[in-house]
């Protein structure tokens, strides 16, 4: 299956599966399975904000371990809540303060999840793979994170 048609069956299925519930934290598990199923990528998950700490702590995800804290700001993921901007990052070892939390990865996308134009979360997919994410994958995976949006 070519990527723009798994793209378009991941982001349907999504829709249909998370239509049908409530609970945030499903949400999440469920949306990071359908990914998963289609892309198999080294990592994806949510990293949730924490206002009081000023920090994104780790949420459900599918993949090795991940860093449970991340300052707001600093590396990709901290980047993206800091510019409440999808960061599309072709070689995460040139990212000014990338933060591995896995050797293995080389690239990745973090899409910022809006509520009232305030930063809530962010989904983090990382690929072993350099140069991982096109234009179509930063549009697809933002319409996502609109929909997430009232359902985490």
């Amino acid at each position: 299956m070519e990527k723009l048609n798994k793209l378009e069956q991941m982001l349907k299925e999504c829709e249909a599966v998370l239509s049908k519930e409530d609970h945030p934290v499903s949400n999440m598990s469920n949306c990071c399975a359908i990914i998963q199923k289609y892309f198999n990528f080294h990592w994806v998950g949510f990293y949730l904000v924490d206002d009081n700490t000023n920090q994104l702590y780790l949420g459900p995800f599918q993949g090795p371990l991940a860093c449970t804290r991340i300052p707001f700001g600093k590396g990709v993921c901290g980047t993206a809540w800091k510019e409440s901007k999808t960061q599309v990052v072709a070689d995460v070892h040139k990212f000014p303060g990338h933060i591995a939390c896995s050797s293995l990865t080389n690239s990745e996308i973090v899409v910022p999840i809006t509520r009232e134009n305030k930063v809530i979360a962010v989904l983090d997919i990382d690929s072993v793979e350099f140069d991982s994410f096109s234009d179509k994958d930063k549009e697809y995976f933002e319409n996502l994170a609109l929909f997430l949006s009232e359902r985490i």
